[in-house]
């Protein structure tokens, strides 16, 4: 039981229906196929459907109870003590439930948002904090407008820590998110180029990363990337902490080494760290995660110690074996050209491989700065990068450059996944490093399946 018909009736005062009784409500859907006894049922209305349609589905799979647009008639097959409440918009209705239920177990709230890392560090964060609190935490990539929400009505009401991620591509987004979550720490993991075709610039980037400070309290404390010149003159009321590279950040990461397996770093406690993900900017993720540990007095090592079984959401830099026992690296669910240019980094730091190959896609919803920010990727591809395939209407560009100042770099350009697929199978050896990196609109997993050992012809 999340709360009881009774309680629900104290927000949404215009309803019918037996409401008082306190029916327990055990869990909040906006799908009206999903079975559940005794569950809330929210119809949403988009611009290609009405989820009233299917209340009465809802209602079979084990609906106790519904929100309702009060504009819009309430079928007859509905017994007469339905408890129904009837709103304005069941959207924010949704979001009003949400943040009630959020005051009502009022856990301690971590928001994590940036434009790369922000699940990643979701994740961090999460296997520090499991190892001391009753934790509840965001599911794949239900971080927007509904699926935060849904999020905040999933967690149990013994729930102690919990951590949303926040996502958003344009103005406004993560300050209704903030509001509704109202955060006690809040991270911002970068300030990048995604969603830069809405936002216009890397100011307005990060202005629009910022409104997370929007619902916070003044004893709030914001963690961020001070290594980013536009997070590092902030001027709020809640304390601000500051993790990277440069000796000017309270919390400056140091004596960095990435081995195939891991990430080692210190930070300036002195102590050394392992994560096992690989790149400068995944310690720079763990550091975010160890400094909420540390807000929340968890020592270090417990930490530390968490951090090395990490159970990363999927697609997110992992490193799996394909045909012929071929080191792949994917990292295709989604691409920034901040987070590109960092993996490819990654790869030609890794040792222990004679060939290195890049499998690079479009960078989506760049607008105008599209071009200019895919040929800013080539300038990363060097030596000891020896092969470069692209596929995608702007990566196409990537592959330009690149053959214009890296004659021993092999550059190959696909307009069919097929063809770059099977042109790949000949670097399938134990000494190859792949790396596959695009928005996540291209679909590279689909690329990746066919060269791994599930695949594998004899």
């Amino acid at each position: 039981m999340i709360f009881t018909t009774n309680w629900l009736s104290e927000i949404f005062t215009d309803n019918q229906g037996n409401v008082q009784d306190s029916k327990e409500i055990n869990e909040v859907s906006t799908d009206s196929r999903s079975k559940a006894d005794n569950s809330l049922f929210i119809p949403l209305v988009g611009e290609n459907f009405d989820g009233h349609q299917f209340s009465e589905q809802a209602v079979e799979n084990g609906a106790g109870a519904l929100i309702w647009d009060k504009s819009k008639k309430v079928p007859d097959s509905l017994p007469e003590d339905f408890p129904i409440f009837f709103v304005a918009d069941t959207l924010n209705a949704l979001q009003e439930l949400a943040a009630n239920y959020r005051n009502e177990i009022n856990p301690i709230v971590v928001g994590v948002t940036g434009s790369n890392g922000k699940t990643t560090t979701k994740d961090l964060i999460t296997t520090v904090v499991k190892t001391t609190y009753r934790t509840h935490y965001t599911n794949g990539n239900f971080n927007n407008h509904i699926g935060l929400p849904l999020t905040i009505l999933s967690m149990d009401r013994e729930t102690e820590v919990l951590i949303l991620e926040m996502g958003m591509s344009n103005f406004g987004e993560i300050d209704l998110l903030s509001k509704i979550a109202r955060p006690d720490y809040a991270i911002i993991t970068n300030i990048g180029e995604s969603h830069i075709e809405f936002l216009g610039s890397r100011e307005g980037i990060a202005k629009a990363k910022l409104e997370i400070v929007n619902g916070m309290k003044e004893d709030g404390v914001l963690i961020v990337d001070g290594d980013e010149a536009l997070l590092q003159n902030l001027q709020f009321p809640q304390k601000i902490i500051k993790n990277g590279f440069l000796k000017t950040n309270d919390n400056v990461l140091s004596n960095v080494s990435i081995t195939p397996k891991e990430t080692v770093f210190k930070l300036s406690d002195e102590l050394t760290y392992k994560v096992p993900l690989l790149g400068k900017h995944h310690a720079k993720n763990a550091s975010f995660a160890l400094t909420i540990g540390e807000q929340l007095n968890i020592p270090p090592e417990t930490s530390n110690d968490a951090l090395q079984n990490l159970e990363l959401t999927g697609m997110r830099f992992e490193l799996i074996k394909g045909k012929h026992d071929a080191s792949i690296i994917n990292d295709a669910y989604n691409a920034s050209p901040t987070s590109m240019i960092a993996s490819i980094e990654v790869v030609k730091q890794l040792s222990g491989f004679k060939q290195k190959v890049l499998v690079l896609g479009d960078i989506l919803e760049l607008g105008d700065h599209a071009e200019q920010l895919h040929r800013s990727i080539a300038e990363a591809i060097t030596p000891p990068i020896t092969a470069l395939f692209t596929f995608g209407d702007k990566a196409e560009i990537i592959c330009e450059e690149v053959d214009k100042t890296e004659s021993s770099i092999e550059c190959s350009h696909f307009t069919s996944k097929e063809e770059l697929a099977e042109s790949l199978h000949s670097y399938l050896t134990k000494d190859t490093l792949l790396l596959f990196k695009a928005s996540r609109g291209l679909k590279f997993e689909t690329i990746i399946e066919d060269i791994q050992n599930l695949t594998e012809e004899n």
